[in-house]
């Protein structure tokens, strides 16, 4: 054969025979192989080659048409190591090589009216009966005269680089230290997901990488094998220059996986690496080049290959749990969920109103996407609570008529029962909020939402000490959460008599959320509590300035009773009514 051409990380190669053509590639998988077999793993390069036989045009040294078109698919289609070719490449050699083949089925052609037969050649040997018995081996495939020799119609092999280690091309890592770690590391394989970084150039596409990175934490955090790290917590290191030794020792986690995707119109590539902070090694990386149709697949993909990296065997029940029903085929409202998604999470009056229609839309274009429902469901519950609605009694309505159409589609959603959860909470109905709380932690074990909810329930059911322990295992998920989770177990830690505790608690809530009112509430109870009368003051007078109407009384719209019986001596104390 003859190299047409070599663009970027491709060759483009002309040959007159079929046989040739697949021997060729064969040849050279095989090469490839044996040099990838003599370095360290870090080093290697694995290729994809496609075979099509077809016409092709030829102009100034250069040939293009079908033939080529459906040789670059074929490539795309190979396994990273292996060779794709066409039915009609097949349909001339499938008794002159012996070698064996598995059919792929009809593949789709961009540009190409009618589907493609594709094959996958075995790189083995085919053996026969005969040989088996002793017989006379036919000379190897590479001394023979090809057969097809002189044939009319070319053939087109594309070469196409397939995975090339991150670490190849990138500066070594510093290892993490154990003995640096913010928290002890647990006893089962521990994970931080970076958000993904956007390579498009175009800022305004930032919420489909976000979008990507939260699905791939949602389904990695349904294993009770793993330990995953909050969505929150992962998400405060986007844009920041930091090294994956420092964002494994402060979330305390062993591995780390980041990525980036560059989205093109109806494609999408994405690159993909794991990294083992303990050792500074690159445990597994790849990339993918795909339509945005196959989106949901290709996150399933991308969780089973980081489960296999970081040696965590899975059963056949944790693994159905990963293809939930809550995904959606219909891209525009996937796009609308993402976006709305992005604005939600900064919890302000005027974002959630932005947010509020995107949802709305999401729901619209496909009426069976869980999670639209379940963030729509808490944005009118956080009307309620704040007040920001003329009728919080209608807010609350909605949001449970919210949950309860996600859990229709889907009554293992974990996400659906956390939010049903929070709803009976808030109406008072403590036994139901607690069922469904723990139901919510049964379906997804690393949910710090989930055990934040069932902390905050059980606070209201004066189960102090269980409320602290399961609002502490929240932050142990998600090390950097919004201020309502330093609520849960700050509320803890004050009704136990930890007022340190609760002091520091409550800071780091004001550090997310300066204006939060109930961290100024808590900080001047103790204050007062633990005769530090100036500081008590001044938080009462911050709290006064957040809401110059608010009264003691006005707390029973937040507290049970007995918080309420604790909370009202100290403030009063403070200089608040």
């Amino acid at each position: 054969g003859r190299v047409i051409d070599s663009p970027g990380d491709n060759i483009l190669a002309e040959f007159g025979s079929v046989v040739d053509a697949v021997q060729c590639s064969v040849a050279a998988q095989n090469e490839f192989k044996a040099r990838n077999a003599e370095l360290p793993e870090n080093r290697r390069m694995e290729f994809r080659i496609g075979v099509n036989l077809g016409d092709v045009i030829e102009e100034e040294n250069r040939i293009y048409g079908d033939g080529v078109n459906i040789a670059a698919r074929l490539e795309a289609l190979a396994d990273p190591g292996g060779v794709c070719i066409s039915k009609t490449a097949f349909d001339h050699i499938e008794s002159k090589l012996p070698l064996g083949y598995e059919y792929l089925g009809e593949q789709t052609v961009k540009n190409i009216a009618k589907p493609v037969g594709a094959y996958k050649v075995l790189m083995e040997p085919r053996v026969t009966g005969a040989e088996k018995k002793g017989q006379t081996k036919r000379a190897p495939v590479w001394r023979r005269k090809s057969v097809l020799a002189g044939a009319v119609a070319v053939l087109i092999v594309i070469i196409g680089l397939a995975v090339w280690n991150f670490h190849f091309r990138t500066p070594p890592i510093e290892p993490a230290s154990k003995e640096k770690m913010a928290f002890p590391l647990p006893d089962k394989p521990s994970i931080a997901v970076l958000p993904f970084a956007n390579m498009s150039g175009d800022p305004k596409q930032d919420y489909f990488s976000d979008g990507l990175t939260e699905q791939i934490i949602t389904t990695l955090s349904r294993y009770p094998r793993l330990f995953v790290i909050a969505r929150q917590s992962s998400f405060s290191f986007k844009g920041k220059p930091m090294k994956v030794q420092q964002v494994a020792e402060e979330l305390g986690v062993r591995y780390v996986l980041e990525g980036g995707v560059e989205k093109s119109g109806d494609r999408v590539r994405i690159t993909v690496q794991l990294i083992d902070a303990l050792t500074g090694r690159y445990v597994w990386s790849e990339r993918y080049d795909r339509e945005l149709k196959d989106i949901f697949a290709l996150q399933d993909e991308i969780t089973i290959k980081v489960m296999n990296g970081m040696s965590a065997e899975l059963t056949e029940g944790e693994q159905a749990r990963v293809w939930t029903k809550t995904g959606t085929a219909n891209l525009k409202a996937l796009e609308k969920h993402y976006q709305a998604q992005a604005i939600s999470c900064r919890h302000t009056k005027e974002d959630d109103a932005i947010a509020r229609p995107l949802f709305e839309e999401a729901i619209a274009l496909d009426p069976k996407f869980v999670w639209p429902y379940v963030y729509l469901g808490y944005l009118h519950l956080e009307e309620a609570s704040r007040r920001w609605s003329e009728s919080p009694a209608k807010s609350i309505q909605m949001a449970s008529e919210l949950a309860q159409k996600a859990l229709a589609i889907d009554d293992s959603h974990d996400g659906a029962h956390s939010l049903l959860a929070a709803i009976y909470d808030t109406k008072r109905q403590y036994d139901k909020a607690l069922s469904e709380a723990e139901r919510a932690v049964a379906l997804n074990p690393n949910s710090s939402d989930a055990y934040m909810i069932l902390g905050g329930v059980l606070g209201d059911l004066g189960r102090w000490d269980e409320s602290v322990l399961y609002a502490e295992k929240s932050l142990r998920l998600s090390p950097f959460p919004g201020a309502f989770a330093f609520y849960v177990l700050g509320s803890g830690y004050f009704m136990t008599g930890q007022y340190e505790e609760c002091i520091v608690t409550f800071k780091k809530a004001l550090k997310v959320s300066p204006k939060f009112l109930l961290g100024h509430v808590y900080l001047a109870a103790c204050y007062s509590l633990m005769g530090r009368d100036a500081e008590a003051a001044a938080e009462a007078k911050a709290v006064s300035g957040i809401d110059p109407k608010f009264t003691i009384g006005s707390l029973s719209a937040y507290k049970n009773e007995d918080q309420l019986e604790r909370l009202s001596p100290p403030l009063r104390k403070a200089g608040l009514k």
